[in-house]
């Protein structure tokens, strides 16, 4: 840890001790690597999850145009305003779980470990692409292939909307206070994508029941999708064979468009 991180940190008034889901990347020389691997655009608008201190806001504001961060703790909110506030750096005190999120053309965060799936599921739709650090187990859901035991809904989500890879593993020791397990840094690059929020419910509702075919997944779910149980006997025989766990995503691509009543599927 710096001398620069640890004035960051004592200005704060952070004195990390565990008991919270808090855990500050406080190495340098990783910071400088997660900054690197995000693109740099011209007039570029970067999204952080998770100020924090702020030695990774100050970092994107020096390569990038304007930089807006979301920080759930409402002292650290304002830590990041008097410290970083202006006409480059906008800070929103919020849950990113649930507060608007601003259009972006990179997004860069060290993302709290018990929000990363919700906080990913509203960062991949915006099609723009994403580096953040999460827990090594996250990160492997996130990159798995069918078929696997850590193949699931994470999964499916991340191959739909973007090609993940795996950057670096990142030791405890690099933050502050140090988790119980490694975390890992993970690049998303978005690829196009068809259609709404449907194929994301359908995802959603069939993983509650993996272990299932995806007749049986489908039929015993439409409380959560609200489509009619007749409406499942419009997917391919090929498909409601299968379990959610050894379909690909464009497998449940074709589902949902016969869900939908899609002519080709």
């Amino acid at each position: 840890m710096t001398t620069e991180t640890r004035e960051l940190m004592r200005r704060a008034g952070v004195r990390p001790d565990g008991s919270t889901d808090q855990h500050f990347l406080v190495d340098d020389r990783v910071l400088d690597r997660v900054v690197g691997y995000a693109p740099q655009t011209d007039g570029g608008h970067v999204l952080e999850i998770g100020g924090g201190v702020g030695n990774l806001t100050a970092r994107l504001a020096e390569r990038y145009d304007s930089v807006t961060v979301v920080e759930v703790d409402h002292e650290l909110a304002r830590f990041l305003d008097d410290e970083f506030g202006g006409e480059s750096v906008e800070v929103v005190h919020g849950d990113a779980t649930e507060v608007d999120l601003p259009d972006f053309d990179v997004s860069v965060s060290n993302l709290p470990y018990s929000a990363s799936s919700p906080i990913l599921f509203r960062l991949l739709p915006h099609g723009a692409p994403l580096v953040v650090t999460v827990q090594k187990e996250f990160a492997e859901r996130a990159v798995a292939e069918p078929g696997g035991d850590d193949y699931g809904r994470l999964s499916v989500t991340t191959r739909r909307y973007a090609d993940a890879e795996i950057l670096e593993t990142v030791p405890p020791s690099a933050f502050s206070p140090p988790p119980e397990v490694e975390s890992a840094v993970l690049r998303f690059e978005p690829h196009e994508v068809r259609g709404d929020g449907f194929f994301d419910d359908i995802v959603r509702a069939v993983f509650t029941q993996r272990r299932k075919t995806l007749r049986n997944a489908l039929r015993n779910t439409t409380h959560m999708t609200e489509i009619d149980e007749e409406d499942v006997y419009n997917v391919p025989e090929e498909l409601l064979s299968k379990r959610p766990g050894k379909m690909t995503p464009e497998g449940f691509e074709r589902a949902t468009d016969a869900l939908r009543g899609d002519a080709e599927v």
